[in-house]
């Protein structure tokens, strides 16, 4: 292996859930390419052995549920928790103490018991997942809404809310407001390190509950799946395993502050919806004369936390009007920034982790599992080809993995209750090929992959005629030329545009699918026809020869699959802000050329290098690491923009510096611009 260092809700969860419910990935039998492969990626045996336990007649029939149980910090702050414990079939609460599953959450465990409860009605699920596994819609253009549904038949719902089933096989689980979310006393703290203190005190009162046995696993997505990192960091006692699905670990460069860019399609959206569902009071405190009203003094002390840090950054004219909470976030050593930046390192419990190639977290979560000092085995990583708002669709399908529920419980069954079920000999990693079907093997990226550059050339590919310039990907550098590229808004239509909304665009085959649309505001750079299956796997970083017009610019580029037919498939993107190009050497990553892999841009506003017009500028560009196949015929493309709305809105000063301008790409033999690519294969070129 030539490359030996990698290192590393949501529009609200109502929303989340009511997308899931309502309208997820298919698993396309395609040829794949992994010789190393050593497992089957649905378990073989082993998966149907996990699945049939999880679908057994359940060993208690009922669950009791005590509401609102609460759970004072050591500042005061009394956080609320309902309480899932098994009930045998006299209806009486067991009493014997058992491992126990925390689940905390912004989104108010008011949402999980009622999708809970929908989940619960007898039949209700069986039929849901029957009805939407087959549920198609592709034939008019909306695979990517039959793609959404299938996150209920693949066990999302159940990690997202309390999981029923996993009580009634001998858990108790509690399912905890974060401060100042849901009916929990406190002001919103948005991952700082009180809240991480918080989930480690809740794990502690936990385990000393006298239903407890001492030992204690967390669960959940999205924020629910970042505490848990957060929480196993820390390292508690009694915490013995997690299962986060879409963690977030490197929180400004996933999703805040990509290329130091907001994430516009995402964060304004979510904080709005976070900040509007802890608003809602406990009706029945005030029903029973029991309201707490500290929480209300709570809310309004902080009714829209951190809503004023969007406006600021969308309305500030310039530089040295940015307010310093603002700052803060563009600052290395600000206390916002050192808590949003994860210590994956330090984790020391058995993870498996679960991401897709297109959520908000997709730089982190390969990133966490590389960084967590276990066996594989003990560690474990699952990437599918999804977005945030379908985690786990398609699984539980034939040459899938089995459903997450199944996962959940067997991982938890493993290392709470030591029953020897061979989850540790699953994967370790598994890994959806896109251009390809599921694979497993035993790294990530792969150890059959050598990185090599590829040029962008000015000469004609012939592959389209719609884009901006129809450009080359050629071994050996060529120029000179200049090449322009205008900001546009073709971006709203595209998978970049369905990364950032967490899926909610991805509806839209036309756009998601097929980066065409997109490419009529872009450059594309396009190589040869493989001629045998080719894979991908790893970051990638493009390597651009720029020059602007103005002070500041912003520049994005994707990694595509082209098909014989013409289809242009994104595989991975990235963009970044001209002026925060600076590099931080101590985190980047390169391969043995020198090239960059991931340049890990340093992004503070202390770092900033205005750009001078007209002069060239080289620009680092990282792109998310991937996993892929370009089956023979197939081609791959570099595309180049000069915009990238919603995934990316540049702070206000720094857009109004860009003056949104035509920019430059010069393509300079004696200054090349090229892309550093991870293959593998023989692609024939």
């Amino acid at each position: 292996m030539t490359f030996r260092k990698f290192r590393g809700r949501t529009l609200g969860a109502f929303a989340l859930f009511a997308t899931a419910v309502t309208i997820g990935v298919l698993v396309r039998p395609l040829a794949t390419a992994t010789p190393e492969a050593t497992a089957t990626p649905d378990g073989g045996a082993l998966g149907a052995a996990w699945t049939a336990t999880e679908d057994e007649s359940p060993k208690y029939p009922g669950v009791h549920i005590d509401w609102d149980v609460p759970i004072t910090m050591s500042d005061g702050t009394v956080l609320k928790a309902n309480v899932y414990r098994p009930m045998d079939a006299e209806g009486h609460i067991v009493d014997t103490p058992l491992p126990t599953i925390v689940n905390l959450t912004p989104y108010t465990k008011l949402v999980s018991m009622i999708a809970d409860s929908a989940l619960s009605i007898p039949g209700l699920s069986d039929v849901l997942s029957n009805f939407l596994q087959g549920f198609d819609l592709s034939g008019v253009g909306l695979g990517g809404l039959s793609d959404l549904v299938k996150v209920v038949p693949g066990g999302a719902a159940r990690v997202f809310t309390a999981d029923r089933k996993l009580v009634q096989s001998g858990y108790t689980q509690v399912v905890a407001d974060v401060r100042g979310t849901g009916f929990s006393e406190g002001v919103w703290q948005v991952f700082q390190e009180r809240e991480q203190l918080d989930s480690v005190e809740v794990i502690d009162w936990a385990a000393r509950q006298p239903w407890s046995n001492g030992k204690v696993g967390m669960s959940g997505i999205s924020y629910s799946a970042i505490n848990q990192v957060q929480a196993a960091e820390h390292q508690p006692a009694a915490l013995k395993a997690i299962f986060p699905v879409e963690p977030g670990s490197d929180l400004v460069r996933d999703v805040l502050a990509t290329g130091g860019a907001l994430g516009f399609g995402f964060i304004p959206p979510w904080l709005l919806g976070v900040d509007s569902l802890k608003l809602i009071p406990d009706l029945s405190s005030i029903f029973f004369g029991t309201f707490d009203w500290k929480w209300l003094a709570d809310r309004l002390q902080s009714p829209f936390t951190f809503f004023d840090y969007i406006i600021q950054a969308l309305t500030v004219q310039s530089i040295p009007e940015i307010p310093d909470n603002l700052k803060s976030i563009l600052e290395p050593d600000s206390g916002l920034r050192s808590a949003w930046l994860g210590h994956p390192d330090r984790v020391r419990v058995p993870t498996m982790v679960y991401g897709g190639w297109h959520d908000i977290f997709t730089y982190s979560e390969p990133r966490i599992y590389n960084a967590i000092a276990l066996p594989p085995g003990q560690k474990q990583l699952i990437m599918g080809d999804t977005y945030h708002a379908d985690p786990g669709s398609g699984f539980g399908a034939p040459g899938a993995p089995p459903r997450l529920d199944v996962l959940q419980r067997a991982w938890f069954d493993k290392w709470l209750k030591g029953i020897d079920n061979g989850i540790d000999s699953y994967g370790p990693v598994t890994l959806f090929q896109q251009g390809g079907a599921w694979t497993t093997t035993g790294e990530f990226p792969r150890g059959d992959v050598d990185y090599r550059r590829l040029y962008l050339s000015g000469a004609p590919s012939g592959t389209t005629a719609t884009s901006v310039h129809d450009g080359s990907l050629t071994a050996d550098p060529a120029g000179p030329e200049r090449l322009t590229v205008a900001p546009g808004i073709m971006s709203l239509c595209s998978r970049d545009s369905a990364q950032i909304t967490a899926g909610v665009t991805a509806i839209l085959d036309a756009c998601a699918k097929d980066a065409r649309p997109m490419e009529l505001n872009g450059l594309t750079f396009t190589s040869g026809p493989v001629a045998d299956a080719t894979l991908i796997s790893g970051p990638i970083n493009v390597h651009l020869n720029t020059v602007l017009d103005a002070t500041d610019g912003y520049w994005s580029a994707t990694l595509n699959d082209v098909a014989p037919d013409g289809r242009s498939t994104v595989l991975t993107s990235g963009q970044l802000t001209a002026s925060l190009r600076k590099v931080d050497e101590d985190k980047a990553t390169r391969s043995p050329n020198g090239d960059y892999t991931d340049p890990y841009p340093v992004l503070t506003l202390a770092d900033r290098e205005p750009i001078v017009p007209g002069q060239p500028t080289t620009i680092d560009l990282g792109l998310t690491a991937t996993d892929a196949v370009l089956q023979p015929g197939h081609r791959l493309r570099v595309d180049v923009f000069a915009f990238n709305f919603p995934r990316g809105l540049p702070l206000r000063p720094l857009l109004n510096e860009s003056e949104l301008l035509p920019q430059h790409l010069d393509l300079d033999p004696n200054a090349p611009s090229w892309v550093n690519i991870p293959l593998g294969g023989n692609p024939g070129w």
